[in-house]
């Protein structure tokens, strides 16, 4: 311990995010004080970004496996077996808070991070998709965030060569001052040729590969791990910076090197960096690690065993090499001009040994700081929620022309065109791509079989605010439906759970409510949650974002020639809504978008039902019987119809007939589950009827396609007689407008 390192004290402790109790707990677990390294070693891995110490008690509710998983939760990505000896390998990560102090880099380091925890898996990633949260577009400050994270996802992920091929984005002024920059990833690889995050062996040496560490990121997962005030910025220096192209010779480096057979574990340095690494791997094993730190490759002089073991520089691993192999691991790195540097070993003693030049600066158990801190904190319903939900919408006078509401809702930000987005990213590099951005799901082919995926991501922090548990088990449903509208069946979900500060009783309150939706979700969906992310203190001075469970689907199609897209196809084919007739303006985007009102109760939800509409538009897609598929989400059935009409390769009308005895505006906008818009072409009609009925679900007929307009009656009443051209200009320039 050097002269110039500050003396460690219960307040230095405060000041990297501990607690006084934690301190005292270190202190006990250690039987004496720390040294100052070893103090920054308890702050990061403690830190809730990576000792989720607030949510573990709620995660292990959640279902965790089943017939095709591979790997759930606890490594680098989860893995589900796709079949013909594949797996396919996917997780969902966030990178918020860099993404508000520095937009560019923090959504780009985003992406690197979560494509490293894909080949680390031993995989190749196939495909990135981005589920994105700002405030108000009209804000200046807030199309800057829009185009530095844009900018920094279609850069990094362009740069490096994995098409970005879906998402979403939507706005709330509640995240005005937080937005959320969620990414997922998906990979393929060889079932039995999984890597996994381990360090076993006594004696195996242990490898430094990739990048030089510098000091970018020091204390990025503890800056994760807090909330905001109006010096948010000053913390740019904790913000990674990223390199795709070096992350590219990574990729293909480690994948070269796990062909060799000389790899035993391996792991990303992403947050808290190579203290995470040595602490973690060596704990999922029963071993210890020593480690050399003057030996690590180094990009600024004079660095310190505390900033190298804590700085977040991106593309760099940390893996466990077969002792007398070392020679074949750095031969494949220097092939692709990177660093492979043995910076110590495995050792037998269940302790994290870090030495400088020989002189030990840090011995810490590796159970003591891989399994920090649980914590059971009381939950309390917000007080004013049972008064938001009693409102109802139906108080307020109904639309005069609901055509024109139809178009300001196609208009809205949330449910515009995202195509400024889409546009700036490949979504074709790797040509695996057969849907892309636009409809329900994205759909991947799987070279070498007849076999593809389909990927979505879906959350609603609206509906999940006014019930959390109702709104979070909504957004599984959602994005499982998504993906069989596509003609996938759902087999694996990854979650990113974004929330405010858990030290408020009501913000764990959402926490743990919008868990057990989740969990009862996938339990009737049959859907193991392979893996995910815990994103706290997501608010900025007091204001908390709106709770925002983000949910990925991966589905499997068994015939890639099989898949569905969402937009009509030709005019004269007939139109049925599938599923459920109740629906409810709570919560609701024509609630916000007309009348700036977060309120109201949520539609109700069958699980059951849910499963059966799933189930029989899977098997319609399989079956080749329908012609389009398609969602009915946010703006309820009319925006669903609108999108059926514009989104094709070309415009197709309809005549719509809805039941009545309720209001218009309810029925044509009312959001609720388990409802899907299908085009059958004539031909298939009859087929199609007796699939249904072997279905057992409620469904209609509806309408027929055709025409330029989009003509939609309630009961005996006409409601909307509208031209495609005003609604897809409404559609295609709501959001764009904000950014041009």
């Amino acid at each position: 311990m050097t002269g110039a390192e500050p003396k460690v004290t219960v307040d230095l402790a405060r000041a990297l995010g501990l607690t006084g109790e934690e301190y005292d707990r270190i202190v006990k677990r250690l039987g004496r004080e720390p040294s100052y390294t070893e103090l920054g070693l308890f702050s990061a891995l403690w830190s809730e970004h990576c000792a989720y110490k607030h949510s573990r008690v709620f995660l292990r509710r959640l279902p965790q496996t089943g017939p095709r998983v591979l790997q759930g939760p606890g490594e680098n990505a989860g893995a589900v077996d796709i079949g013909d000896g594949w797996a396919v390998v996917f997780k969902i990560e966030s990178h918020n808070h860099p993404s508000f102090i520095e937009p560019f880099q923090g959504a780009a380091t985003g992406v690197g991070g979560i494509l490293r925890d894909i080949f680390t898996m031993g995989a190749r990633p196939i495909a990135i998709l981005d589920s994105l949260r700002f405030g108000d577009p009209d804000d200046p400050k807030t199309r800057k965030l829009i185009e530095g994270v844009v900018s920094g996802i279609s850069w990094y992920g362009n740069c490096f060569g994995c098409p970005t091929v879906g998402g979403e984005m939507a706005f709330a002024p509640e995240y005005a001052g937080n937005p959320l920059v969620n990414v997922l990833c998906v990979g393929l690889v060889r079932a039995d040729e999984i890597f996994r995050a381990r360090a076993a062996g006594v004696g195996n040496p242990v490898f430094y590969v990739g990048n030089k560490t510098g000091r970018d990121g020091i204390h990025g997962a503890t800056m994760a791990s807090a909330t905001f005030d109006e010096h948010a910025e000053e913390r740019r220096p904790t913000v990674q910076v990223g390199d795709p192209f070096t992350e590219k010779l990574l990729l293909e480096a480690c994948l070269e090197a796990m062909r060799t057979g000389a790899i035993v574990g391996i792991q990303d340095m992403g947050a808290a960096g190579l203290a995470c690494c040595t602490s973690e791997m060596p704990a999922r094993s029963g071993t210890g690690m020593e480690v050399e730190i003057s030996r690590v490759p180094q990009r600024e002089w004079g660095m310190t065993p505390y900033e190298i073991l804590l700085s977040e520089s991106q593309e760099r691993m940390l893996l466990v090499a077969a002792r007398g192999r070392e020679e074949e691991i750095r031969r494949v790195f220097a092939k692709w001009e990177l660093d492979a540097v043995q910076i110590g070993q495995v050792t037998e003693a269940d302790e994290l040994v870090v030495r400088e030049r020989d002189e030990v600066v840090a011995r810490v158990p590796v159970a003591a700081l891989a399994d920090g801190p649980r914590y059971e904190k009381p939950t309390t319903e917000p007080a004013d929620l049972a008064g938001l939900r009693a409102f109802d919408p139906l108080s307020l006078a109904e639309p005069r022309d609901l055509g024109a509401t139809l178009a300001t809702l196609l208009g809205a930000p949330t449910i515009a065109s995202k195509e400024w987005t889409f546009r700036q990213y490949d979504q074709q590099v790797g040509i695996n791509t057969l849907v892309l951005p636009g409809s329900d799901a994205a759909v991947l082919r799987v070279k070498g079989t007849r076999r593809a995926l389909a990927v979505k991501t879906d959350g609603n922090g609206r509906q999940v605010f006014l019930d959390p548990r109702r709104g979070a088990a909504m957004a599984v449903c959602e994005a499982a439906r998504n993906v069989s509208c596509a003609g996938g069946r759902p087999i694996g979900v990854t979650d990113c759970l974004n929330f405010g500060s858990p030290e408020r009783p009501e913000i764990l309150w959402q926490f743990a409510e919008a868990i057990d939706g989740i969990a009862e979700a996938c339990r009737h969906l049959d859907l193991p949650v392979v893996g995910g992310n815990v994103s706290f203190y997501n608010e900025t001075s007091g204001q908390a974002v709106l709770p925002t469970p983000v949910i990925g689907v991966v589905g499997l199609l068994e015939d890639a020639a099989r898949h569905s897209t969402q937009g009509f196809k030709a005019a004269g084919h007939r139109v049925a809504l599938l599923g459920g007739e109740a629906v409810s303006l709570g919560g609701s985007e024509y609630l916000w978008t007309l009348h700036r009102r977060l309120a109201g109760a949520l539609a109700p939800l069958d699980l059951e039902l849910e499963r059966r509409v799933q189930a029989a538009v899977q098997n319609a897609v399989e079956a080749g019987l329908v012609a389009s598929a398609h969602d009915c989400a946010e703006g309820g059935i009319a925006v669903a119809l609108a999108e059926c009409c514009v989104t094709g390769r070309q415009r197709v009308g309809a005549q719509i007939a809805l039941p009545g005895g309720i209001r218009g505006d309810l029925a044509l906008f009312g959001e609720g589950p388990s409802r899907i818009v299908v085009s059958v072409e004539p031909a298939r009609v009859r087929a199609f009827e007796a699939l249904m009925a072997e279905s057992a679900i409620p469904w209609r007929w509806i309408g027929a396609t055709g025409g330029e307009r989009l003509r939609m009656a309630v009961g005996e009443a006409d409601a909307i007689d509208a031209p495609l051209e005003r609604l897809e200009s409404a559609w295609r320039s709501g959001f764009e407008r904000h950014m041009a």
